[in-house]
């Protein structure tokens, strides 16, 4: 989210604020150094404890979104272990920096699992780094656990998909802006990779079946922070609302100069997929009040188990953090693997997948079910909108938990978009 006016003192102090320590928890990062150093030679599943990789970016553009990620999985690691561990032993995580860079989450992925001799990696963001990965988990027949949403059409059987599948969050947020509130003229903006490419394709089949009209295309590239050009092609299009599919610290650039150019939510509506409470921070809460955003969790979310979830992850990463969706998403990753190797009584992977067909947990955001077929889970649909307080209020849910159905099987007008 590097801005071009966002300089200087700023710029520093987020660098800071999210460098590979993270905020408020200075000494997390050295334990997960010296836990590393110091089982360097042990087994994936020996005496010493259960190796399993963390791997997302700590360093680049997309840092501002994943170590709070890494942060969530650590923490529940710390938890678990607190607890007894799983099957008798002590967690060990292995933490590696995907740096940003998609070719390094392949490099990184293939050194745990062949190296450092995990049993299964929790980590990504960017379905590019996913992607990047994908070979070589199924190659290698290893574990991945994939905390965020993404633009579906896939299904792995090495991967676990812990964020929202497309008709878990992209479909039902178009069909509440056209239908619910009778927003028909989209203008798509994201960044130019595979997510919001495929995202946008899907988006504009929905849109000609359900009466609506693209009036705008634009993709930048990952960093983009000159966003003036773009605003001006959106207010000569005239859009009742901008669907964002933005990631990393660009989306610090759009919203900072959308507000520069004098609009704000009550001019032009725009509805977010990968903004949540953690950029919300970085961009700041008076440029991105009024938003929209589609998810299936917030910090808001009512639930018992939230209200702990919150309360300690506060307590480990400081009172002024916040949780989101990926976090929630990277701490319940960790608890549906621990439930599946206890389930299977092993870490081996083919038992742990069998092991984990229809298991159930109730999870921040409420229960969630990991589908047998595909390796998704179940979630409830929320969609946002951000507050003065930097917060996000549920205007609308489905309620109850909506199957993952990730090459959208069930759309008629979906038919031929996996090919």
């Amino acid at each position: 989210m590097k801005n071009k006016v966002w300089k200087g003192t700023a710029s520093l102090l987020l660098a800071l604020c999210l460098g590979l320590t993270g905020c408020g928890n200075g000494n997390n990062e050295g334990a997960n150094e010296a836990s590393t150093n110091a089982t360097a030679n042990a087994s994936a599943d020996g005496e010493n404890g259960i190796k399993v990789g963390v791997l997302h970016s700590l360093s680049g553009t997309m840092a501002i979104s994943e170590v709070s990620v890494k942060e969530a999985e650590m923490m529940a690691i710390d938890e678990i272990n607190a607890a007894g561990g799983v099957l008798g032993k002590k967690i060990i995580p292995v933490v590696e920096d995907g740096a940003s860079d998609w070719p390094t989450f392949a490099e990184k992925a293939r050194k745990l699992i062949q190296e450092d001799k995990v049993v299964t990696v929790f980590g990504g963001w960017t379905s590019s780094s996913r992607k990047t990965m994908l070979p070589v988990f199924e190659e290698l027949n290893s574990l991945l656990w994939y905390p965020v949403q993404y633009e579906g059409l896939e299904s792995s059987p090495n991967i676990f998909y812990t964020g929202a599948t497309t008709n878990q969050q992209i479909v039902p947020a178009v069909t509440y802006l056209a239908k619910d509130l009778g927003k028909k003229k989209f203008y798509l903006l994201g960044s130019d990779y595979v997510f919001p490419r495929t995202a946008n394709k899907i988006i504009k089949a929905q849109l000609a079946s359900e009466g609506g009209e693209m009036v705008g295309e634009e993709y930048t590239p990952l960093g983009h922070t000159d966003y003036s050009t773009i605003i001006s092609k959106i207010k000569e299009a005239k859009p009742d609302v901008v669907f964002n599919t933005l990631n990393g610290d660009s989306n610090v650039a759009f919203f900072k100069q959308l507000k520069d150019a004098g609009i704000s939510s009550k001019d032009l509506t725009t509805l977010s997929v990968s903004v949540a409470e953690e950029e919300i921070r970085a961009i700041g809460a008076d440029v991105l009040e009024g938003h929209l955003t589609a998810w299936n969790y917030y910090q808001t979310t009512d639930t018992p188990e939230n209200k702990a979830f919150v309360a300690n992850y506060k307590k480990a990463y400081g009172e002024d953090r916040v949780t989101a969706d990926p976090i929630e998403a990277g701490y319940t990753a960790v608890y549906l693997w621990k439930a599946a190797v206890e389930k299977a009584g092993s870490t081996d992977v083919d038992k742990v997948k069998e092991a984990a067909k229809g298991l159930e947990w109730t999870a921040p955001e409420g229960k969630v079910t990991i589908d047998g077929e595909n390796q998704h889970i179940s979630k409830v649909v929320r969609i946002g909108e951000v507050q003065a307080d930097g917060l996000i209020k549920e205007v609308w849910s489905t309620g109850d938990p909506v199957k993952p159905d990730p090459y959208l099987k069930g759309y008629e007008w979906a038919k031929g978009l996996s090919e």
